[in-house]
């Protein structure tokens, strides 16, 4: 019973973050390029849905600290490292590079992908294809948590 209640959760909670992507705009690929295009036609909007998504996140992060288990009993591994390396680096160059050609970032791309965009599909694919290549020759460089 636990286990469905689980997975329950977990498909509500998913459904849940679908929902807040689409309604903030996050899953459509122009409104964010319009965020990021500062000398053009620019949109702030999206500060707004940044900034709660910080605060909730902090929140989040705070209450969690504050836990020695998960919330369905499991344990809790909470990243310790508070350095900045060199894969941390090229890897939020690389996904900035990414948002900013595709208009997409992970999350948004599987919603606009649900509701048949091709230009999510596209992007999927490459992020998957990322994803392998990462995983068949950097495999060795993963870090500790």
């Amino acid at each position: 019973m636990r286990r469905h209640f689980n997975l329950y959760s977990q498909y509500f909670i998913g459904v849940l973050f679908g929902l807040g992507l689409i309604i903030s705009g996050m899953s459509n690929p122009q409104k964010i390029l319009n965020f990021l295009d500062i000398t053009g036609n620019w949109d702030p909007s999206l500060i707004f849905v940044m900034g709660g998504a910080v605060i909730v996140g902090l929140a989040g992060f705070y209450l969690a600290s504050k836990q020695t288990k998960g919330f369905f009993g499991s344990a809790l591994h909470i990243p310790n490292r508070k350095d900045i390396s060199r894969p941390l680096v090229i890897g939020s160059l690389i996904f900035g590079a990414g948002w900013g050609i595709a208009g997409f970032c992970p999350g948004p791309a599987i919603v606009a992908l649900g509701a048949g965009h091709m230009k999510a599909l596209v992007f999927v694919l490459a992020m998957l294809a990322g994803m392998a290549f990462c995983n068949r020759f950097f495999t060795g460089h993963k870090q500790q948590v």
